[in-house]
């Protein structure tokens, strides 16, 4: 977009070294330089190693909501065992290699994670072992080092909306929601719960 369409090039020439010239005098003159180096650093700060913190392994609590958005009494079924996330990529992907079990059975699957450096932001797509389908993607970022990401999906034919958080909880302990909505986010059924707890940083 041209928000000066009636400058022309000689005066463009111009104008921008002249102002560029007096905000950086400006800036030394109130001692804001190293203000104007921090905030370059931030405009070319993005999001590609917002997950460096999780790679390594770790042991993992599961709560699943038997029957999620069903109307019926809450279920949750209990599951342990461990998640292990490996970078990809110069660690601008990574792969979580999930493994628990419990009373109910077994849990085997994979989350993929990809950053879309034009989008700046996380694409999740989560692979059942069981039956080896990948699932709708969500998409989304960290913000105050929470992370948020969003998606559509399918519930017994019936279309969903899907929300998925990260909730870092000190360097060594994490906290992961998955939640369904079916009135187009207005409210959510939290029905996956998992918390992690460090075992080794992967290095």
């Amino acid at each position: 977009m041209n928000l000066h369409p009636k400058i022309t090039v000689p005066y463009k020439g111009i104008l921008v070294p002249c102002l560029s010239l007096l905000m950086l005098t400006a800036m030394a003159a109130s001692g804001d330089a190293a203000t104007a180096s921090s905030m370059a650093s931030a405009a070319v700060k993005d999001g590609q190693r917002d997950f460096d913190w999780e790679i390594g392994a770790w042991h993992t609590k599961v709560r699943v909501l038997a029957d999620p958005l069903s109307g019926s009494e809450d279920e949750w079924l209990h599951f342990e065992g461990t998640s292990v996330v490996r970078p990809l990529l110069d660690r601008r992907a990574n792969v979580v290699e999930l493994k628990v079990s419990g009373p109910n059975g077994r849990i085997e699957g994979l989350n993929l994670r990809l950053y879309e450096p034009q989008a700046g932001r996380w694409s999740l797509t989560f692979v059942n072992i069981r039956d080896g389908l990948l699932t709708p993607s969500v998409y989304g970022g960290f913000h105050d080092g929470v992370g948020e990401f969003y998606g559509d999906d399918q519930l017994g034919g019936r279309a969903i909306k899907v929300r998925f958080l990260i909730l870092r909880q000190g360097p060594d302990k994490a906290r992961f929601e998955q939640a369904f909505s079916d009135d187009g986010g207005q409210t959510w059924e939290t029905n996956w719960i998992a918390v992690d707890n460090r075992i080794d940083n992967g290095g």
